[in-house]
């Protein structure tokens, strides 16, 4: 029978002798950016990684095979196929079956990233509640994964088009570790400051790992969720974003788009009304969550 999951000898390798590894999520060039944008970011992140001197494993389904550790030709090869999945946990057995390749969301890469032992991961937004979700019950998977893999994971807050304080709620009701860097707000993906605050914060790379490693030992199950903003420089004017996301749900909403199909459409309909600038946005604080997280996992294997 066909392996339906594999580590890459490189990060293997980098495990068994405690090299800093950085799990990166695939949907993000898979679904996330436009071409040929995404396979430049997907390769400079990895790109980020190895210069921190840690090992990039940027995980997702080739052909079939759940992959921790996508070598360069699959990943471009990924950037380009418009059959390509969007895989949750759930759809991981399904792409096996039928032999066909997929990018990872954050729940399916986080539950591969520590099915391999890797102990952080880096990605851009996270998915969260829906607008709606009393009635629609349209919550991310990525939520209920993060409550049980205990790993540490870097965004700059669930994605602007989500119901961010629901998104909180939820969170706490699954006793995940909400934590900003440096920051007492949390962020709203391309903006700083989501309106929202946190209830903890941490100044260093040190007192992250440090979360991860006390959370362990108290037996809980839950990742740590650490919500890095993205830097001023690049940050979307919070007034234009407001008013953009409400025009994206009324056009989504007219053309009947619900369910996975939703963030991508919502997310292409914000960069062209931005102008691309939101593109920026995504980019410039995704680069900043991966130099973070290499960081970090360079802590963990040194102490």
């Amino acid at each position: 029978m066909a392996a339906s999951f594999v580590v890459s000898p490189e990060v293997s390798e980098a495990l068994a002798s405690e090299t800093p590894v950085v799990a990166l999520e695939s949907t993000i060039f898979t679904h996330g950016l436009p071409r040929p944008r995404n396979l430049e970011v997907a390769l400079e992140g990895e790109e980020i990684v190895r210069r921190a001197g840690a090992v990039p494993a940027t995980i997702g389904v080739f052909e079939g095979v759940a992959t921790v550790g996508l070598t360069t030709d699959q990943i471009a090869a990924l950037s380009r196929d418009d059959k390509a999945m969007k895989a949750g946990v759930r759809e991981l057995c399904v792409a096996a079956v039928h032999g066909r390749s997929a990018g990872t969301t954050i729940a399916a890469t986080a539950f591969c990233a520590r099915k391999a032992g890797i102990d952080v991961f880096a990605t851009g937004g996270l998915g969260g509640v829906h607008h709606g979700a009393a009635q629609t019950f349209d919550e991310s998977a990525d939520l209920f994964a993060l409550a049980q893999t205990s790993i540490v994971l870097i965004s700059s807050g669930a994605k602007a088009i989500l119901d961010i304080g629901a998104t909180l709620e939820r969170f706490e009701s699954l006793s995940v570790p909400v934590v900003g860097y440096r920051t007492d707000r949390y962020p709203g993906f391309y903006v700083p400051d989501s309106g929202h605050p946190v209830n903890a914060r941490v100044e260093t790379p040190e007192q992250i790992a440090r979360l991860l490693r006390v959370h362990r030992e108290l037996g809980a199950p839950s990742g740590v969720l650490i919500a890095n903003p993205i830097p001023d420089a690049a940050a979307l004017d919070p007034v234009e974003l407001d008013h953009v996301v409400r025009l994206a749900w009324a056009d989504a909403e007219r053309d009947g788009i619900a369910g996975q199909a939703a963030t991508p459409y919502l997310l292409d309909y914000i960069r062209r009304a931005t102008g691309g600038r939101s593109l920026d946005a995504n980019v410039a604080l995704y680069r900043n969550n991966v130099a973070l997280a290499a960081e970090v996992a360079a802590v963990l294997v040194a102490s």
